[in-house]
């Protein structure tokens, strides 16, 4: 039987650069990895740093791949940028990452930590047209928290 899954094509840059990997068997996104050299670390502050993944990647057409934040660091007060990777960018997997309590502590990130997570997506096959007027629909024009609060 032929294997007809999609395939996503990762070289690795660094050596010691780790494959994204699932965190269990049903998770949407593969964890990412800090590719720091000479397996040393980042101190993460309020300003954003580019973490290195030490890997590139092969898109292939009609899918984009997400960048997203773990929850776990989230939760330490870690954000990580969210960052859409185009099927035609070769380069280095760079995450985007800061501390929220970083005005007075920092925080490390070290080799080999898990830091977001790259999530794939079809695209949708839609063009763009102008036009002088749009459908009615029954929230309108209605925005942020139009539909109701908590």
């Amino acid at each position: 039987m032929a294997d007809h899954q999609t395939k996503l094509k990762i070289k690795k840059l660094h050596p010691a650069a780790q494959l994204p990997q699932k965190g269990s068997e049903h998770a949407s996104g593969f964890d990412l990895f800090a590719c720091i050299e000479y397996n040393g670390s980042v101190l993460l502050g309020k300003h954003p740093k580019r973490i290195g993944t030490g890997i590139a990647i092969e898109i292939p057409p009609g899918y984009d791949v997400q960048i997203r934040p773990r929850s776990g660091l989230s939760l330490k007060g870690i954000e990580v940028a969210f960052g859409t990777i185009d099927s035609d960018y070769r380069g280095e997997i760079m995450v985007t990452m800061y501390y929220l309590f970083g005005e007075d502590h920092s925080f490390e990130i070290r080799h080999g930590d898990r830091i977001a997570q790259l999530v794939i997506g079809k695209l949708a096959d839609v063009s763009i047209e102008a036009v002088e007027e749009l459908s009615k629909s029954e929230r309108g024009s209605g925005g942020h928290g139009s539909t109701g609060m908590r």
